[in-house]
């Protein structure tokens, strides 16, 4: 059981402390409730160039990493569909500069088209090395808009188009900043050697005085429900052909979530999981293949994603995984793999609820989707699903209709006839 401590101060600044007498340490985490999906679609990668901007200077500190730095901390930040992140680690003791430093780029970047020059030739480079430049990198662009055609998610967090980053003005990056990183669209945990009433107090000091915001209404479009088949083949200098299958599935916070996660983990969590053993160890079909949930707040994407073996057709390769799902629809998981999942998922949250970093940011997630004293009952949401949820799961998922497929090909291993 994790216990914390919830306040909430005047400006709307949500606070989680949890205290770990483990750790000589202290994590602050602030969540900040926007993400890609909050992006104008003609000028998308906005949150995860913020991601950047966020440590180019605030309005009273020149130069975040220095003073962290100097009292022997450590950060940094990472970007989803559905929010923004940034957190750091310190000694306890020095808590008070962690705060201080949260709190004043809370209050005001250091706004400069100086400062928004570097960042924006940061953002590019990294979109040019990770998405253009490297194989299979442009998948993201490729799948997102065949699978989703009205709701934001159908970019990629790092931007639809690297135009739009290069586009980015001043004022657009300023307007964005005042209608989404606000105290009352925030969340701020605080975990380690701490008092919680102290933390309180010194969250009091430092961000008690910073006005909350007119912070845009989300009012997202909802995705059509999908109604056939969608396909895509794309040609690529990569050393493989790369298949993925994608089906629509739930939210995060609807209740056949964990089920459908478990269904993920029965086919594809370790190489004893289904797949693995049945497609890449015994057909050898596959160098490689994953089923995974993408877990966003929103209605999300199951995904198989296999890297198909060089003598093997890809169509193969797919009528196999098909002959998978068709099993998994029609024959309940035993009770023994089906525990086998369990104890995984149970050993995995209790793990990672040793290190104080990571309670910081998964309290503050948790807290986002509802109440983060939840934490405490997940393991019993996933121990609570049967076999046959699983199955019927299975069979709403994965429908022929419900289906976006991606054939990405090798064009060496087209030339040489394979």
């Amino acid at each position: 059981m994790i216990e914390i401590k919830k306040y909430k101060l005047d400006n709307g600044l949500r606070l989680v402390v949890h205290q770990d007498k483990t750790t000589p340490l202290a994590a602050v985490n602030v969540l900040y409730n926007v993400g890609s999906k909050d992006e104008d679609e003609q000028k998308t990668g906005f949150a995860h160039l913020f991601e950047h901007l966020m440590f180019g200077g605030s309005k009273n500190i020149p130069s975040y990493d220095n003073p962290l730095q100097n009292v022997g901390g450590d950060n940094n930040a990472w970007t989803s569909n559905d929010l923004t992140n940034y957190y750091l680690t310190l000694p306890a003791s020095n808590l008070e500069t962690g705060l201080w430093l949260e709190s004043d780029r809370m209050l005001e970047l250091n706004f400069s088209q100086e400062s928004l020059d570097v960042q924006k030739k940061v953002v590019i480079e990294e979109f040019k090395q990770r998405y253009l430049n490297q194989p299979y990198g442009d998948i993201p662009l490729l799948l997102r808009p065949l699978v989703y055609k009205v709701h934001p998610y159908k970019w990629p967090t790092i931007g639809a188009d690297v135009k739009h980053i290069e586009d980015a003005t001043l004022d657009e990056v300023k307007s964005f900043f005042y209608s989404h990183y606000a105290p009352n669209n925030a969340i701020l945990t605080v975990t380690g050697n701490i008092d919680p009433d102290d933390v309180f107090e010194k969250v009091k000091k430092w961000f008690g005085d910073i006005p909350s915001r007119d912070v845009v209404k989300r009012n997202l479009p909802l995705e059509p429900k999908q109604t056939k088949m969608r396909e895509l083949v794309a040609e690529r200098d990569v050393p493989s052909d790369t298949l993925q299958l994608v089906f629509h599935m739930c939210s995060r916070t609807d209740k056949e979530y964990h089920a459908t996660d478990l269904l993920s983990d029965v086919l594809s969590n370790g190489t004893s999981a289904r797949i693995y053993q049945r497609l890449v160890k015994e057909q050898k079909l596959f160098t490689d293949i994953h089923a995974y949930v993408s877990g966003d707040i929103e209605k999300g994407l199951f995904t198989f994603a296999g890297n198909v073996s060089d003598d093997v057709n890809i169509y193969d390769a797919e009528k196999a995984i098909w002959e998978e799902i068709k099993i998994i629809k029609e024959t309940l998981v035993s009770d023994y793999e089906l525990q086998k999942v369990k104890n995984k998922i149970e050993s995995s949250m209790l793990f990672s609820e040793i290190n104080f970093l990571n309670k910081a940011m998964t309290l503050a997630q948790f807290e986002l989707l509802g109440k983060a004293e939840d934490i405490n009952y997940e393991v019993d949401k996933y121990n609570k699903v049967t076999a046959e949820e699983i199955q019927a799961c299975a069979k709403s998922l994965f429908e022929q209709s419900n289906c976006s497929k991606l054939y990405y090909l090798s064009k060496e291993k087209k030339e040489k006839g394979c």
